[in-house]
């Protein structure tokens, strides 16, 4: 069982961590040792209010506002940053061509129907590139979002019964608090689940209480009309994520072959270009690992990204399908954190100054 009270511990901790190293003056006086060489920043949604929900949102994390997406992208510019495409991080990370700056690269994840009503023209107004990973049941519509299907069952009813591997539960989620404490207690035992598992576990669920699955998606995502739309302006690049969002590790070897090629083949049938690039879902150490960066690498990805917390040194040349990236989360829409985590010293702090996390 999870604790409410340890999260929101970590997550001040975390949150005091970013402030310490900023307002200290440590990141700048530290950052031209551990800033590295450029950064992937992540975002998921960009909406109106993203992330700024109060209440029970257990996912706003995934959304930022489009103003705090202006925010940023001015922001590292005016820090020194050369924003570049996904194409152009590949030939600098690998030595192919060299700037005179640290580079930025924006990357968004599942492929949301936000990011072409409200991203786009963020992107547009900046002439920022950017890249969107697309996972094809996503964008089919199909797709089991099983963290959006939790967090409305629990939004709408005032009891939630279920059982995960055998274990019974019985919450009472009456009022916000009791949402959240719910919510973080069955998280992860459905996370943890095995992925097949996983997802025939929440449409059973979510059937229960009424929640069509396949609504909730088509209503989110863009659809292959839209994808092609938004991948026919210049600055964006369609990358692939594979084809049912699941997390590699708890797949075979076949299996992640399988998922990580026939998704590249499926967007290059439907938007008539082929993918070079790809992002590991959920992408954190205990969903990708050392056995599908190399199924990636052989598959001719030339680079890839995690959710493995950092920013980008020059050794990572050597493991161009094991990038790290930098969350831009709804709960830190203020520039100064940005500024602490591109100075890459509380990953320094955290990783007892080892700056490479592929293994």
């Amino acid at each position: 069982m999870l604790d409410w009270v340890a999260i929101v511990n970590k997550e001040t901790i975390f949150r005091s961590a970013l402030n310490a190293v900023h307002y200290s003056g440590i990141g700048r006086l530290a950052s031209p040792i551990f800033k590295g060489c450029g950064a992937f920043l992540m975002l998921h949604h960009i909406l109106p209010g993203g992330g700024l929900q109060t209440g029970f949102a257990p996912n706003a994390g995934l959304e930022v506002t489009p103003e705090f997406l202006s925010e940023v992208i001015q922001f590292v510019r005016d820090r020194g940053y050369q924003i570049v495409s996904i194409e152009e991080s590949h030939k600098i990370i690998s030595g192919e061509m060299t700037i005179d700056k640290p580079f930025i690269v924006f990357t968004i994840d599942d492929g949301y129907r936000d990011n072409l009503e409200h991203a786009l023209p963020v992107f547009k107004k900046h002439n920022c590139p950017f890249t969107i990973f697309i996972a094809p049941q996503i964008t089919d519509g199909t797709s089991e979002l099983w963290w959006r299907g939790l967090e409305q069952v629990i939004a709408e009813n005032d009891v939630v019964e279920c059982e995960i591997n055998g274990m019974q539960y019985k919450i009472d989620t009456s009022n916000t608090a009791q949402e959240k404490a719910g919510f973080a207690q069955i998280y992860w035992p459905v996370r943890n689940l095995p992925e097949v598992e996983q997802r025939k576990w929440i449409r059973n669920f979510c059937d229960g209480y009424g929640i069509d699955l396949d609504q909730m998606c088509a209503e989110q995502a863009m659809n292959w009309d839209e994808v092609r739309q938004i991948s026919s302006d210049p600055l964006c690049t369609i990358g692939a994520h594979t084809i049912h969002h699941y997390a590699v590790s708890k797949l075979t070897d076949n299996q992640v072959r399988d998922e990580v090629i026939q998704s590249r083949d499926i967007i290059e049938k439907k938007i008539g270009k082929r993918p070079e690039f790809f992002a590991y879902p959920y992408g954190d150490e205990g969903s990708a690992g050392p056995r599908d960066f190399d199924i990636v690498k052989d598959a001719g990805f030339k680079l890839a990204v995690t959710t493995r917390k950092g920013v980008v040194y020059d050794a990572h040349r050597d493991h161009l399908t094991a990038l790290p990236r930098l969350s831009l989360n709804g709960a830190y829409q203020e520039t100064h954190y940005i500024d602490a985590l591109l100075s890459g010293v509380p990953f320094a702090l955290f990783n007892k100054f080892k700056k490479l996390n592929v293994a």
